[in-house]
């Protein structure tokens, strides 16, 4: 479950990073103004709607940082780049199947452990605009 004041930090400091206010954030991501201050008074917790707002709008934001905090933000720069999903790879938002799509990450996967402190994926979750998922451990669809 998330923790609404922790997550109320990050949000903090995504505005921060980004230099933006409150009101530019809400309507970049397309929620009421309202919506961004309850949770970061702590009066609401975030909906899952949100949560995808907020990473598909700015990609650098990790999903499982912003959720549990775990990971990292801003995104780390690996030799003088910083590497985001889309950079890995651009082919992957045109494959057919989410399957395809995690069976085209092998190789970037290799170079993540290579370069994050030797860490391997163990399980990778897909979440859709519908509210529906699919996960995925190494080469078994859950």
């Amino acid at each position: 479950m998330v923790n609404s004041e922790q997550f109320a930090n990050r949000l903090q400091k995504i505005l921060q990073f980004y230099d933006i206010s409150a009101a530019t954030f809400a309507e970049a991501i397309d929620v009421g103004r309202s919506s961004i201050s309850h949770i970061l008074s702590g009066r609401n917790k975030p909906s899952l709607d949100f949560v995808m707002k907020v990473v598909q709008t700015y990609p650098e934001v990790e999903l499982y940082w912003l959720l549990n905090g775990k990971g990292s933000f801003p995104p780390r720069e690996t030799k003088g780049q910083t590497i985001s999903s889309s950079e890995m790879d651009p082919e992957a938002s045109k494959h057919s199947s989410a399957a395809e799509m995690i069976n085209t990450t092998t190789g970037v996967q290799n170079k993540i452990t290579s370069e994050e402190n030797g860490k391997k994926i163990k399980k990778i979750v897909l979440l859709y605009e519908d509210g529906s998922f699919e996960a995925f451990e190494k080469g078994n669809m859950i």
